[in-house]
Protein backbone atom coordinates (compact mmCIF):
# COMPACT_ATOMS: atom_id res chain seq x y z
CA UNK A 1 0.00 0.00 0.00
CA UNK A 2 1.17 3.11 -0.99
CA UNK A 3 1.00 6.50 0.74
CA UNK A 4 1.05 10.38 -0.85
CA UNK A 5 2.06 13.57 0.36
CA UNK A 6 1.58 16.66 -1.15
CA UNK A 7 2.57 19.93 0.76
CA UNK A 8 3.33 23.54 -1.03
CA UNK A 9 4.63 26.75 0.77
CA UNK A 10 4.37 29.88 -0.68
CA UNK A 11 6.75 33.27 -0.43
CA UNK A 12 6.64 36.75 -0.60
CA UNK A 13 9.82 38.66 0.48
CA UNK A 14 9.98 42.80 0.30
CA UNK A 15 13.09 43.53 -1.53
CA UNK A 16 14.96 46.64 -0.47
CA UNK A 17 16.72 47.01 -3.98
CA UNK A 18 20.63 47.56 -3.93
CA UNK A 19 22.69 49.80 -6.54
CA UNK A 20 22.02 46.43 -8.50
CA UNK A 21 19.16 45.16 -8.96
CA UNK A 22 17.95 41.86 -7.88
CA UNK A 23 17.12 40.26 -11.15
CA UNK A 24 20.74 39.93 -11.58
CA UNK A 25 21.48 38.26 -8.74
CA UNK A 26 19.07 36.02 -9.30
CA UNK A 27 20.63 34.83 -12.67
CA UNK A 28 23.36 33.07 -10.48
CA UNK A 29 21.17 30.17 -9.32
CA UNK A 30 24.05 28.86 -7.20
CA UNK A 31 23.34 31.60 -5.00
CA UNK A 32 19.92 30.82 -4.19
CA UNK A 33 21.14 27.41 -3.73
CA UNK A 34 23.23 28.74 -1.05
CA UNK A 35 20.96 30.54 0.84
CA UNK A 36 18.64 27.71 1.22
CA UNK A 37 21.03 24.72 1.50
CA UNK A 38 23.78 23.96 4.44
CA UNK A 39 26.38 24.24 2.47
CA UNK A 40 28.14 21.99 4.76
CA UNK A 41 25.53 19.13 2.97
CA UNK A 42 25.68 20.72 -0.59
CA UNK A 43 27.66 19.66 -3.84
CA UNK A 44 27.80 20.86 -7.17
CA UNK A 45 27.02 18.88 -9.75
CA UNK A 46 27.39 19.97 -13.56
CA UNK A 47 24.67 21.37 -15.81
CA UNK A 48 23.14 23.20 -13.45
CA UNK A 49 22.31 20.46 -10.85
CA UNK A 50 23.19 20.18 -7.09
CA UNK A 51 23.29 17.59 -4.63
CA UNK A 52 21.49 18.67 -1.45
CA UNK A 53 21.78 16.32 1.74
CA UNK A 54 19.05 16.93 4.50
CA UNK A 55 19.45 16.89 7.96
CA UNK A 56 18.38 14.01 9.26
CA UNK A 57 14.72 13.45 9.61
CA UNK A 58 12.01 11.25 11.42
CA UNK A 59 9.04 9.76 10.74
CA UNK A 60 6.51 9.21 13.55
CA UNK A 61 9.45 8.36 16.35
CA UNK A 62 9.78 5.10 14.30
CA UNK A 63 12.19 5.96 11.05
CA UNK A 64 15.12 7.96 11.37
CA UNK A 65 16.20 8.46 7.90
CA UNK A 66 18.14 11.36 5.72
CA UNK A 67 16.94 12.17 1.95
CA UNK A 68 19.62 13.24 -0.44
CA UNK A 69 18.03 15.07 -3.41
CA UNK A 70 19.43 16.00 -6.76
CA UNK A 71 17.64 19.27 -7.98
CA UNK A 72 18.48 21.28 -11.38
CA UNK A 73 18.17 24.88 -10.89
CA UNK A 74 17.60 27.17 -13.79
CA UNK A 75 17.38 31.21 -14.42
CA UNK A 76 16.22 33.30 -17.29
CA UNK A 77 17.34 36.85 -18.01
CA UNK A 78 14.50 38.26 -16.13
CA UNK A 79 15.71 37.14 -12.77
CA UNK A 80 13.39 33.78 -12.55
CA UNK A 81 14.25 31.00 -11.30
CA UNK A 82 13.06 27.40 -11.63
CA UNK A 83 14.06 24.40 -9.68
CA UNK A 84 13.36 20.30 -10.22
CA UNK A 85 14.18 17.36 -8.21
CA UNK A 86 15.70 14.64 -10.57
CA UNK A 87 16.62 12.07 -8.09
CA UNK A 88 15.97 11.36 -4.46
CA UNK A 89 17.77 8.70 -2.74
CA UNK A 90 16.85 7.95 1.43
CA UNK A 91 20.18 6.93 2.97
CA UNK A 92 19.05 5.49 6.48
CA UNK A 93 16.46 3.00 5.64
CA UNK A 94 16.83 1.17 2.12
CA UNK A 95 13.48 -0.63 2.16
CA UNK A 96 12.41 2.74 2.13
CA UNK A 97 14.80 4.23 -0.18
CA UNK A 98 13.60 0.63 -2.69
CA UNK A 99 9.70 2.37 -2.64
CA UNK A 100 10.24 6.14 -1.85
CA UNK A 101 9.50 8.94 -4.65
CA UNK A 102 10.17 12.80 -4.19
CA UNK A 103 9.05 15.74 -6.53
CA UNK A 104 9.88 19.07 -5.97
CA UNK A 105 9.19 21.89 -8.14
CA UNK A 106 9.59 25.87 -7.52
CA UNK A 107 9.55 28.89 -8.52
CA UNK A 108 11.14 32.40 -6.99
CA UNK A 109 10.94 35.36 -9.32
CA UNK A 110 11.22 39.09 -8.81
CA UNK A 111 7.62 41.57 -9.14
CA UNK A 112 7.32 45.00 -8.95
CA UNK A 113 4.11 46.24 -7.22
CA UNK A 114 3.07 49.71 -6.63
CA UNK A 115 6.95 50.61 -6.96
CA UNK A 116 8.17 47.46 -4.71
CA UNK A 117 10.16 44.86 -5.70
CA UNK A 118 9.30 41.72 -3.62
CA UNK A 119 10.63 37.99 -4.47
CA UNK A 120 7.43 35.50 -5.16
CA UNK A 121 7.31 32.13 -5.01
CA UNK A 122 5.88 28.41 -4.54
CA UNK A 123 7.47 25.32 -4.02
CA UNK A 124 5.54 22.09 -4.15
CA UNK A 125 6.88 18.81 -2.71
CA UNK A 126 5.24 15.50 -3.45
CA UNK A 127 6.47 12.14 -1.86
CA UNK A 128 5.29 8.46 -2.23
CA UNK A 129 6.19 5.69 -0.12
CA UNK A 130 4.98 1.75 0.38
CA UNK A 131 4.06 1.57 3.73
CA UNK A 132 6.41 -0.76 5.51
CA UNK A 133 4.87 -4.24 6.47
CA UNK A 134 4.95 -3.67 10.04
CA UNK A 135 2.93 0.05 9.91
CA UNK A 136 0.25 -1.51 7.48
CA UNK A 137 -2.21 -1.93 10.61
CA UNK A 138 -1.87 1.55 11.57
CA UNK A 139 -4.86 4.04 10.19
CA UNK A 140 -3.64 5.06 6.76
CA UNK A 141 -5.26 9.02 7.86
CA UNK A 142 -2.41 9.20 10.39
CA UNK A 143 0.50 7.90 8.30
CA UNK A 144 -0.87 10.22 5.77
CA UNK A 145 -0.60 13.38 8.41
CA UNK A 146 2.52 12.47 9.35
CA UNK A 147 3.90 12.58 6.40
CA UNK A 148 2.18 15.60 5.13
CA UNK A 149 3.60 17.18 8.43
CA UNK A 150 6.62 16.18 7.87
CA UNK A 151 7.05 17.63 3.85
CA UNK A 152 5.73 20.54 4.89
CA UNK A 153 8.27 20.96 7.86
CA UNK A 154 10.90 20.39 5.18
CA UNK A 155 9.49 22.93 2.75
CA UNK A 156 8.94 25.27 5.97
CA UNK A 157 12.96 25.26 6.62
CA UNK A 158 13.95 25.64 3.30
CA UNK A 159 11.52 28.64 3.72
CA UNK A 160 13.01 29.78 6.88
CA UNK A 161 16.47 29.77 5.20
CA UNK A 162 15.28 31.58 1.92
CA UNK A 163 13.89 34.35 4.20
CA UNK A 164 16.83 34.36 6.75
CA UNK A 165 19.85 34.35 4.13
CA UNK A 166 18.91 35.22 0.98
CA UNK A 167 18.36 38.90 1.14
CA UNK A 168 21.75 39.15 3.38
CA UNK A 169 23.55 37.37 0.56
CA UNK A 170 22.16 39.63 -2.31
CA UNK A 171 23.07 42.48 -0.01
CA UNK A 172 26.59 41.57 0.56
CA UNK A 173 27.03 40.29 -3.27
CA UNK A 174 25.82 43.58 -4.67
CA UNK A 175 27.85 45.76 -2.66
CA UNK A 176 30.61 43.88 -3.92
CA UNK A 177 29.61 43.34 -7.63
CA UNK A 178 30.82 45.84 -10.34
CA UNK A 179 28.93 48.74 -11.10
CA UNK A 180 28.70 47.92 -14.77
CA UNK A 181 25.73 45.89 -13.48
CA UNK A 182 23.96 48.94 -12.00
CA UNK A 183 20.96 49.98 -14.27
CA UNK A 184 20.47 52.83 -15.97
CA UNK A 185 16.74 51.72 -15.99
CA UNK A 186 15.15 48.57 -13.60
CA UNK A 187 13.85 46.34 -15.41
CA UNK A 188 11.40 43.22 -13.62
CA UNK A 189 8.26 41.45 -13.93
CA UNK A 190 5.68 43.68 -12.76
CA UNK A 191 1.95 42.49 -11.04
CA UNK A 192 -1.07 44.35 -10.55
Amino acid sequence: MKIRCVASEPVTIPVTEAKVPIQHYLRQPQRLVHAIADPRLMDVLDGDRYRLRMHPLNLLELYHFQPTVILKVQANSQGVVNLHSEDCTIQGIDYINDRFNLNVDGKLMPVVKDAQTYLKGLAVAEVTVDIPPFLMLAPLPILEKAGEQLVKGVLGRIKQRLLSQLLKDYRAWAQDAPTALAPTAQSSLSIS
